[in-house]
């Protein structure tokens, strides 16, 4: 653990941001996609749960919007 804090101390500010924001995109992404896949629209109508792409897209904008 104490490594791990080392190379967290040396990192600059942006390479901290910058992974940050990493870890928010790919989390909002999996929050997204396992929306569309419990919840879902089956019929289409839904523009954005209908899709996989659009619905990990959009977790995956969530997630960078809440790393600011």
């Amino acid at each position: 653990m104490n490594s791990i804090r080392a190379k967290w101390g040396a990192l600059t500010p942006k390479q901290k941001r910058t992974i940050k924001r990493s870890i928010g995109i790919v989390l909002g992404a999996t929050a997204g996609f396992t929306y569309y896949a419990t919840v879902g629209c089956a019929s289409g109508g839904c523009p954005i749960t209908s899709n996989p792409w659009i619905s990990t897209g959009w977790g995956a904008l969530i997630g960078l919007t809440a790393t600011y």
